[in-house]
């Protein structure tokens, strides 16, 4: 059997009560003698068939499911009884998600019983730091893991913005911010009305007209749905990679059999696993495809939602703030920065430029636009023609990554120039 998997073995008295059958046949299995399958006594059952009702981490601190041991020792266990007694992978589904998940946190040194995202960032910087540490050393120890090392650079950005929000929230300078915002408006209503007006990205809009109902407990709603988003893609990758460095291929392949996830990523893992660059550049890009596409984007809609205004106002100057630390990748604001134009009634054209982005992070399409025409590519060609200097950037302790990545601060000096370089043209 695969190392990383539980052997067979009779199990402790403290985990399930093991029946003499149950007892019998993994000796007979250890022995190499083959048995029919037995039926899992009745305190496996009790494992079988559970709901992961905690899945999406904004249900509730600790792992898929609340009723599953956090003990890796009993997981893996029972695990073993499970398939020993002849269990369909799909009955043991949580079972075995939760045993990974309990693995990849345990290699990561996070308490899993006690990770709540919505504790704040105070409560979760350390687990930040861990989770992106272990993204980090992953694609250090194994070349081919090219989605873990860029997740863990960008989330030096993403959490160094986390501290920001959850330091700033009662003491924000939204009134600049706000103020530089209501001035790009007006620059466009005065040349052109309204038209020109409705053509401006609905985020910098919001933001003009409703940050200053933006409140402390608006933005730790937000931050808390963040780091929700945080756990969520922890939770649901790390396990496959864990499973991948310690167990391999057939380890992943009975996480498909239990309906974990499909035939799209398991394919994705033999491209990984291949060793070559142009199936392991895309079977990184499926990964990070399900993490913005399937994990994360509901929640991100969700949160653009956010009391009308509010939540449009605040994605947008997320998508103005960041910077991933990604080596020759623009930052969002600077890809596909405001252009518009509108007619004037005497038929010729105003053009209203400024270095303010065209889109919103949290509106997956545009996502997704930016992530393929620039963290991928990019970050691709660092690991094949650059590794000594993405290297060197894996290996900065991450505490300093965060503090040294803390975009929000500088968000009214941001705004301030942008207006400055706002032009109206007509031709």
């Amino acid at each position: 059997m695969n190392a990383g998997f539980p052997t067979f073995r009779i199990l402790r008295a403290r985990v399930v009560d093991l029946t003499g059958v149950l007892a019998v046949t993994a000796l007979l299995l250890a022995g190499g003698v083959s048995m029919p399958a037995v039926a899992a006594p009745a305190r496996i059952d009790q494992y079988l068939n559970v709901p992961m009702s905690n899945r999406d981490a904004a249900h509730g601190p600790g792992g898929v499911a609340p009723q599953l041991p956090t003990d890796r020792a009993i997981l893996a266990d029972v695990l073993d009884a499970a398939r020993s007694g002849g269990a369909d992978p799909h009955a043991y589904q949580a079972l075995l998600y939760q045993y990974w998940l309990v693995e990849a946190t345990g290699a990561a040194g996070i308490d899993l019983a006690t990770w709540d995202p919505r504790a704040g960032v105070a409560a979760n910087r350390e687990n930040l730091a861990k989770s992106y540490r272990y993204y980090e050393d992953l694609q250090l120890a194994h070349r081919e893991l090219q989605w873990a090392g860029m997740g863990g650079l960008v989330g030096a950005d993403f959490g160094g913005g986390l501290i920001d929000f959850e330091l700033v929230t009662d003491a924000y300078d939204l009134p600049a911010i706000q103020q530089s915002a209501r001035a790009v408006v007006a620059a466009a209503r005065d040349v052109a009305g309204p038209a020109m007006v409705e053509s401006l990205p609905d985020g910098l809009r919001a933001l003009a007209d409703a940050a200053s109902d933006i409140t402390g407990d608006d933005l730790h709603f937000i931050l808390g749905a963040i780091l929700v988003m945080q756990k969520n893609i922890f939770s649901d990758l790390m396990p496959m990679h864990h499973a991948y460095v310690t167990a391999g291929l057939p380890a992943l392949a009975e996480m498909q059999r239990a309906g974990l996830f499909g035939e799209d990523v398991m394919a994705a893992w033999r491209d990984i696993a291949s060793g070559h660059p142009d199936r392991i550049a895309s079977g990184n890009a499926v990964l990070l495809q399900r993490e913005q596409g399937v994990i994360i984007r509901r929640q991100w809609d969700e949160v653009r939602a956010y009391k009308g205004a509010v939540g449009r106002a605040v994605t947008y100057l997320a998508t103005v703030a960041g910077s991933p630390s990604v080596a020759g990748v623009v930052p969002p604001r600077s890809y596909r920065p405001i252009e518009v134009g509108s007619p004037l009634p005497d038929g010729r054209t105003a053009t209203l430029t400024t270095p303010l982005p065209a889109w919103n992070w949290s509106v997956y399409d545009d996502r997704w636009n930016y992530i393929t025409a620039e963290l991928l590519p990019k970050y691709r060609t660092l690991v094949e023609t650059d590794w000594p200097r993405l290297e060197s950037d894996l290996r900065v302790p991450y505490e300093t990554q965060l503090e040294t990545h803390r975009p929000l601060l500088g968000l009214p000096q941001i705004m301030q120039s942008a207006l400055a370089d706002t032009r109206v043209t007509v031709s």
